[in-house]
């Protein structure tokens, strides 16, 4: 088989090296040998760079239209080793060239099958491609956590891939990068905790600025320059109000922080504070109140904000995560003391 390859890729001409697959493929299909089979999807079809994109595709059509030469017991395991093949590929083919749109289509697909996938490097593959996939839809947060999943995979052996230190810190980074530009507000905040008490952040080039954006500090221009280094370009893509991604998620962030240094401010002063229109300035503040994920009032005749406190809703809350713990330990006491076995 690899001799008659090596001669069908040799030739030059794109009409007679499609004859010649063809050839092959006939032969192949006519010994009903699966492992030829396998061999051939791989060559012209995967793995080999000496098939052309347009010489591939017409194979592949053809293969599948004369599947069903072979034997009955051979197509399904044919048609399944294909399918593991390719579909992957075209995933990570979408999601590399930034074809959001299409990655997510065939990422969707992909999403019905995963669950009973017992092949554990494809499915390493596919949370991948879901991260970096939901990463070029500016699904920050969403990204961010799929992205911290992968960072903490104990193995360092997945059937034939070996996982490395510096593939899980770029994922860990990745994490970091994502949910310092989402969203501002409570969710965001939640993830940052998580991060930032993580001891293996303390180690990324990128740790202090989130250690800035955890403890809610506002950010100058020279460490937003300096994170923008680390970005990819749809990390700063032009959003249709003329701020970039980076942009408005400083924005918001140094406007949350702004809310826990003043009790109120003016739109005038919040927009040098910004470095923003005011107009611009209550927009986004607004925005952000309509949302919850900031606390406060606008005054539109005065042109002010006024920040609300929530330490006591924090208050309120670590008294209801109290009460729910004293009652839990008062159930384990009555059944221990009935003799009940308690679950651990």
């Amino acid at each position: 088989m690899e001799s008659a390859f090596a001669s069908a890729s040799a030739i030059s001409d794109q009409r007679q090296k499609i004859e010649q697959y063809k050839h092959i493929l006939a032969t192949v299909l006519s010994s009903n040998d699966v492992g030829q089979a396998k061999q051939f999807i791989d060559h012209s079809c995967v793995l080999s760079d000496d098939v052309p994109l347009v010489v591939s595709r017409q194979l592949l059509q053809t293969f599948a239209q004369e599947l069903g030469r072979l034997e009955p017991e051979f197509q399904k395991e044919i048609a399944h080793y294909t399918l593991n093949q390719i579909q992957p590929r075209v995933v990570s083919f979408e999601e590399q060239d930034d074809d959001a749109v299409n990655a997510e289509a065939f990422i969707n697909k992909a999403s019905f099958l995963v669950s009973s996938s017992q092949h554990e490097v494809l499915n390493l593959q596919y949370k991948v491609c879901y991260a970096r996939i939901l990463d070029l839809k500016r699904k920050f947060l969403e990204a961010a956590l799929r992205y911290y999943d992968i960072s903490q995979i104990e193995k360092r052996q997945i059937g034939d891939e070996e996982i490395d230190e510096e593939a899980l810190e770029q994922a860990l980074a990745a994490a970091v990068t994502c949910t310092i530009l989402a969203a501002a507000g409570p969710r965001r905040s939640r993830v940052l905790a998580t991060l930032y008490k993580d001891e293996r952040c303390s180690k990324l080039k990128i740790y202090p600025i989130l250690q800035k954006v955890y403890l809610e500090r506002i950010l100058r221009k020279p460490e937003i320059d300096a994170f923008a280094e680390e970005l990819r370009p749809h990390q700063q893509a032009l959003l249709p109000d003329n701020f970039t991604v980076l942009d408005r998620a400083m924005i918001e962030h140094n406007l949350l922080s702004a809310s826990k240094l003043y009790t109120n401010i003016s739109f005038e002063e919040l927009g040098t504070l910004l470095g923003i229109a005011p107009q611009k300035a209550e927009k986004i503040a607004s925005k952000m109140v309509c949302e919850d994920r900031m606390r406060g009032s606008i005054d539109q005749v005065e042109a002010v904000i006024h920040f609300e406190d929530d330490t006591e809703e924090m208050q309120q809350w670590d008294q209801q995560i109290f009460g729910l713990c004293q009652a839990l330990n008062e159930i384990l006491d009555s059944m221990a003391k009935k003799g009940l076995p308690i679950p651990v």
